[in-house]
């Protein structure tokens, strides 16, 4: 766990919750998805979907799409940096397209999208064995916790 970042322990059990996962960057994105199952797991969520886009822009579609049947969603993707202005205006967007379905919902949808300068930077945010950061587990916890707290609104 990061330096900071909360130690939240949540009871998942009889969520349905749906993962989105971008197909770009292959290592990072198992590596992703192998922590937001194990984060869902670890919370006793045991009824888990999984659905692939081809890229992080597509993430908000498919979430929108799919909160309406799901207590809540997961969104996984990388954007790493390069030489022109595409990385800004994915990031943006998808940042907020993903905000957008969750405040228009009432979804809880957690946020893993990885947004580095490099290759190793979204390695160590992985999962992957010798990262530092497991950003698909602290995203499915998030959104899992976020579905409690809303429930004693």
């Amino acid at each position: 766990m990061k330096q900071g970042s909360p130690d939240l322990q949540v009871d998942g059990s009889g969520l349905r919750v749906a993962i989105v996962a971008a197909c770009w960057h292959t290592t990072v994105m198992d590596g992703l998805i192998d922590g937001a199952r194990r984060g869902l797991s670890d919370a006793g969520v045991s009824s888990v979907d999984l659905v692939r886009v081809p890229g992080a822009f597509e993430l908000s579609v498919a979430c929108s799409r799919l909160a309406a049947s799901y207590d809540a969603v997961v969104a996984l993707g990388v954007v790493i940096r390069g030489g022109t202005p595409h990385f800004d205006y994915i990031c943006q967007s998808a940042t907020m397209g993903l905000t957008d379905v969750s405040v228009r919902t009432g979804v809880p949808v957690g946020f893993g999208l990885l947004t580095c300068d490099d290759d190793q930077q979204a390695l160590d945010r992985a999962g992957l064995e010798g990262s530092s950061e497991d950003k698909g587990h602290e995203a499915a916890t998030a959104a899992v916790a976020t579905v409690i707290t809303l429930r004693d609104l």
